[in-house]
């Protein structure tokens, strides 16, 4: 079983892949500090109750935007999978795309994750839109290239400023609004958080469309994904295993170095 570790600004997702089946998925969330031990107790428990035992990991992959937290999950999966990790970013693992951008080592590794991963199951000329702690768009080109793309405040980030800034503004969650005019003021900031993301979502993507020049499909990730694409006609399609799924891939593509057990 190959373990594949996202660690992202909020959380960190754990899942174990069977072959091409997603066993199970866990979430911490991120925290510098956290020991490779806190999360073995952790971890080890939970693949239990899914009747999963730890001494099945066979290799592991790590992709993470919290260069911090990069060390403890390394000694995670040597200490107690045995296993030296494929980690995304470190120049001896292949990710099999070749990206057009300025400063190609400062592409976060969830986005060159989910270019790999969107353009194997959806092909190529893509817009994928990954709502997480940021918002971000990227751009996939016809043969499988990263394009580049866009870095937008996420939804809750925007929801937390509003809160610290403005002395009278409560903390709230982010829900369709029954109507775009609030008539009072959780409603009203309901309404500009929400109806405000779908109006970026939909402006930015005729926007990257025009300028790119071809038809284009725009694919959703990530824990809001849902709540948008139901309200909009501009995402296509929705998945939320994109990243999961795309460390899968790399892992095959580079498995002849991360199969061979720590003695």
């Amino acid at each position: 079983m190959l373990l594949a570790i996202d660690a992202g600004n909020t959380n960190i997702v754990f899942a174990v892949h069977d072959g091409k089946e997603i066993r199970a998925q866990f979430r911490a969330s991120t925290k510098d500090s956290r020991t490779a031990d806190e999360y073995y107790v952790w971890l080890s428990q939970l693949m239990q109750l899914e009747g999963i035992d730890p001494h099945q990991i066979e290799a592991a992959i790590i992709a993470s935007v919290v260069p911090q937290a990069v060390f403890n999950l390394r000694r995670l999966c040597s200490k107690y999978f045995k296993r030296t990790p494929l980690v995304v970013g470190d120049s001896d693992v292949d990710l099999g795309l070749e990206i057009n951008t300025d400063r190609p080592r400062a592409v976060g590794a969830d986005r060159l994750v989910n270019a790999v991963a969107a353009y194997r199951d959806y092909g190529g000329d893509l817009i994928v839109i990954d709502f997480g702690t940021a918002t971000t768009f990227d751009i996939v080109g016809t043969k499988g290239s990263y394009e580049g793309g866009i870095i937008a405040p996420g939804v809750n980030l925007s929801l937390e400023a509003l809160h610290a800034a403005a002395a009278q503004l409560p903390r709230i969650a982010i829900e369709r609004p029954q109507a775009v005019i609030g008539k009072d003021t959780i409603p009203a900031m309901q309404s500009g958080v929400f109806w405000g993301y779908i109006a970026m979502i939909e402006g930015l993507v005729v926007r990257i469309k025009s300028e790119y020049g071809k038809p284009m499909k725009v694919i959703g990730t990530g824990g809001l994904a849902h709540l948008f694409r139901h309200n909009t006609n501009t995402i296509e399609a929705v998945d939320h295993d994109l990243t999961i799924r795309g460390l899968r891939y790399i892992f095959e593509r580079n498995a002849a170095m991360a199969v061979k057990p720590i003695e």
